[in-house]
Formats: C-alpha cells, sequence, structure tokens
C-alpha cells in the first residue's frame, strides 16, 4: 500500500495538468505529451485521496473536433448547472490566416465523452499579440466565468456568457482584455484566496531546464497583475522544467496542492513530461511560499 502519491503520479508523458474537484473526487486533465502530429486525444485521472489515480482514456477525440487536425492540448475543464465544459487548443496556429485556437467541448459527465460544442474554435484569432493557446477557465464568487489564455508572451481574458460557449463583453465594451504580466511566456492559471486573485503562469521555455511557475496578486480578477516572484522551478537534484500547473484546494480547508509537470533528470527528450502533485503553502502575509519539488509527492487525502 502507498503512503504517499510518488511523483511522477501515473505512469506515461503527459504535461500541461489542470486540476479540480468534481463531484466528490479528484481530477486531473492533462495534455498528452507528444511530438504535435501525435497529440490527437486527452486522457484524464481521477482520485479519491491523492495517492491512488485511476485514468480515463479519450475523454476527447481529435475524430470529434471537425476543425482541428493536430496539436490538441492544455485542456481546462469546469462545471456548470450540471454539464461540464473542456476548453482546449488545438492546431497551434502562427497567424490570423490558419484555421485553429481554442475550442470548447461539453459533456454530461467529468469523465466525459466530450464532444466539440461549436464546430469551430471559441477563439481563432490574435489579439493583443496573444496566440491563442493554453486556456483557463474560472468563476468567480458572484458567477462570472472569465477564461484566461495566451502564449507569445501576451495574456488576455475574456468574459464567457451563462452559456459558457459564447464570449461576453465587458461593462466598457471591449470583448479582449490584456492581462499580461512581466515575464509571462504562457500558461496562465487563477486561483482566489481570502478575496485575493492569484494569478500564475508559466516562464521560459516549455523544452528547456529553466520552465517555471511565478506568480501576481490583485484585488481584480482582471489585475493589474504586479510580479511577486516564482513558486515553481527546477532542482537539480529532482528534475527540470517544473511549470505549466493547475491546483486543487480541499473545500473548507486552507489545504492547497500544486499539480504540475517536469521532466526526468534522466531525460532530454522535450516530450517526457510527467505529472507530479507537491504541497502549496501560503505565508501569514499571504504571499505564495515557493513550492519544494519531490520526488515523495504528497500523502493520502480523502475528502
Amino acid at each position: 500500500m502507498k503512503k504517499t502519491s510518488g511523483n511522477p503520479i501515473v505512469p506515461g508523458w503527459y504535461a500541461d495538468p489542470e486540476a479540480r474537484i468534481f463531484e466528490g473526487r479528484y481530477w486531473i486533465y492533462p495534455t498528452y505529451s507528444a511530438p504535435y502530429e501525435e497529440q490527437r486525444h486527452l486522457d484524464a485521472f481521477h482520485s479519491d485521496n491523492l495517492v491512488d489515480w485511476v485514468k480515463v482514456p479519450n475523454i476527447l477525440d481529435m475524430r470529434d473536433i471537425s476543425w482541428a487536425w493536430r496539436a490538441l492540448w492544455a485542456p481546462s475543464p469546469i462545471e456548470r448547472d450540471g454539464k461540464y465544459y473542456l476548453y482546449f487548443a488545438a492546431n497551434d496556429i502562427q497567424s490570423n490566416d490558419e484555421l485553429g485556437g481554442i475550442g470548447v467541448a461539453v459533456a454530461d459527465q467529468p469523465e466525459g465523452p466530450f464532444r466539440d460544442a461549436l464546430g469551430k474554435p471559441l477563439i481563432d484569432k490574435f489579439h493583443h499579440g496573444a496566440q491563442p493557446i493554453d486556456p483557463h477557465v474560472f468563476i468567480d464568487d458572484d458567477g462570472t466565468a472569465y477564461l484566461y489564455y495566451g502564449g507569445w508572451g501576451h495574456c488576455n481574458v475574456v468574459k464567457l456568457q451563462a452559456d459558457m460557449v459564447s464570449v461576453d463583453s465587458f461593462d466598457d465594451g471591449s470583448t479582449y482584455i490584456e492581462v499580461t504580466p512581466d515575464q509571462f511566456v504562457e500558461g496562465p492559471c487563477m486561483l482566489k484566496r481570502n478575496g485575493l486573485y492569484y494569478f500564475m503562469w508559466a516562464e521560459g521555455g516549455w523544452g528547456t531546464p529553466d520552465y517555471s511557475v511565478a506568480y501576481a496578486c490583485s484585488e481584480s480578477p482582471l489585475g493589474p497583475f504586479n510580479r511577486v516572484g516564482k513558486i515553481l522551478q527546477q532542482n537539480p537534484d529532482v528534475a527540470t522544467s517544473a511549470g505549466h500547473h493547475g491546483f486543487l484546494h480541499v473545500p473548507g480547508t486552507d489545504d492547497w496542492y500544486i499539480v504540475y509537470h517536469r521532466r526526468p533528470l534522466t531525460e532530454t527528450d522535450r516530450n517526457h513530461r510527467v505529472l507530479c502533485i507537491d504541497r502549496m503553502e501560503f505565508a501569514a502575509d499571504g504571499s505564495i511560499v515557493p513550492v519544494a519539488i519531490t520526488f515523495e509527492g504528497v500523502a493520502e487525502r480523502p475528502l
């Protein structure tokens, strides 16, 4: 019987994990890490205790997305009104002349199967210089749903309508608001704690050892986001390229976990990324304590 999760927590090459609690169970939704042309499906994993994880294969398949042809990655799920919405990036478009961007799929249960909700991308153009990749969905306490996304050093936020599959406008009439913090590269992530918004993102290059996570705090989900510092990075004794993360928060507690990918020390293939989990803690002043990446992972924590 395992006493801790160990890191990596599951076998196989995976990256860009988003983590949620659905129906009283922990869930992780990662990218299937492979060369772009082979990233044609998404798997998910669930656990009752953070230690033992069960794989749910093929929750979304590229064959069910009419407009996608390569590079399906960076899933971000959310539940609303009994439906499950999964935002994802596809095709890795390099200009507005290409078809692709951020899509959304929907399912009746956390394990899918998810089906393309629109038959086209939700966001398919570059706005404020942000490549339409790496979506992260966040529902605020007032019920407002936001989608943060971006690559190429720029991050935008859009407001989602109540149907979760169409974009709304902000009070000033704008649709895309740039919220790029200093040194942002990609992989945005938002959490709220004690009324403060903690905005996190990936820095460095995803194929390089210095891939890492930094954060900012704000009193608004729209920023401004002034960079505080790094909270997750490589440890030459453990692993490199620790980045592009999600998080889990145990309801009714101040227990937080960071779920992320990293590269084993022995590996040189940039696609060899594995899923890991470690504790994420806050100092008395509300700052995030830099995370120690471990081989042990975390102890059992039933919900």
